[in-house]
């Protein structure tokens, strides 16, 4: 596995952003999740169960992680931009595998660009924040809280009492990972770290408050579905009500092939690569072992 960086401008501002690359043959581009937690590492365990057959590449997503981070108003136009440079600097593409709120950008970059990439695997995808999806829809003070943690002092402290060893461990518990004691020990620290990385603070406000939501319906969801790409969701049956709610309604659209597994949260592929692997195998091309 080779770590590379890539630089990225948005306006007159360069950021720096992870990537890893490794294996040979077609490409597949790796996707991670938004979220306070999340970085391109999430998707290594599936990256070496299919470089054997591909040549795969994991990259972060701008304001997200595991490098510093500018102020920035984090927008969903922003994640679509950044999309398109990626996808287009490496075409051609075989595959794109999207975890969480970035299979939903991906999915609507198949609606717009079907020939952009031959097929799209969806993992536990999401189109609201964490909050928006509790509240089952957005609210005015969403915004108070962005305009808190953005402020200097009060915001870093407000963030800080919002991602620390207990808030994430029991909200990871509750929606993240099926086996409570799977974040522990040097796990747990990686993701801490991350947290922890100078001007995360505003990507992760904005995801939580639903200001990164792609999307204002469910209508809108299940509409991009009508790409002509090939599509592959897989969930797993521990998933959140609400969030579930969600992907089923996307799997009972004729053009979606859905696979729910036993086992499994919103990072089901982290916490179960091979269950994962061995179902996107074959709709990539890959004959399972």
């Amino acid at each position: 596995m080779q770590t590379r960086q890539l630089t990225w401008r948005l306006g007159g501002e360069a950021i720096g952003l992870g990537y890893d690359w490794s294996g040979q043959g077609p490409k597949v581009l790796f996707l991670p999740a938004f979220s306070s937690i999340s970085t391109r590492r999430e998707m290594r365990p599936l990256q070496e169960r299919l470089s054997a057959n591909y040549q795969t590449v994991a990259a972060d997503w701008p304001g997200f992680g595991d490098r510093p981070r500018p102020p920035c108003d984090w927008q969903p136009l922003i994640y679509a931009s950044f999309l398109t440079y990626l996808i287009d600097g490496l075409k051609p593409l075989h595959a794109v595998i999207a975890a969480g709120h970035a299979a939903t950008f991906a999915l609507a970059h198949a609606y717009s660009y079907p020939q952009a990439f031959g097929r799209l695997v969806l993992i536990a995808p999401t189109w609201r924040g964490p909050l928006p999806t509790m509240m089952d829809g957005h609210r005015p003070w969403f915004d108070y809280i962005r305009q808190l943690v953005d402020l200097p002092i009060i915001g870093p402290l407000l963030y800080r009492l919002n991602v620390n060893r207990l808030v994430i461990r029991y909200m990871a518990a509750g929606h993240v990972y099926a086996d409570v004691r799977w974040l522990h020990g040097e796990r747990l620290g990686q993701k801490l770290a991350v947290t922890r990385s100078p001007g995360a603070r505003f990507s992760s406000v904005r995801f939580v408050t639903g200001k990164l939501d792609p999307l204002t319906t469910r209508t809108e969801f299940l509409d991009l579905a009508g790409s002509p790409v090939p599509m592959l969701m897989v969930y797993g049956a521990q998933t959140p009500s609400r969030s579930r709610a969600e992907m089923e309604a996307l799997g009972s659209v004729p053009s979606i092939r859905s696979v729910m597994l036993p086992l499994g949260k919103l990072s089901v592929h982290e916490e179960f690569p091979d269950s994962v692997a061995e179902t996107i195998k074959p709709f990539l091309g890959i004959e399972a072992d």
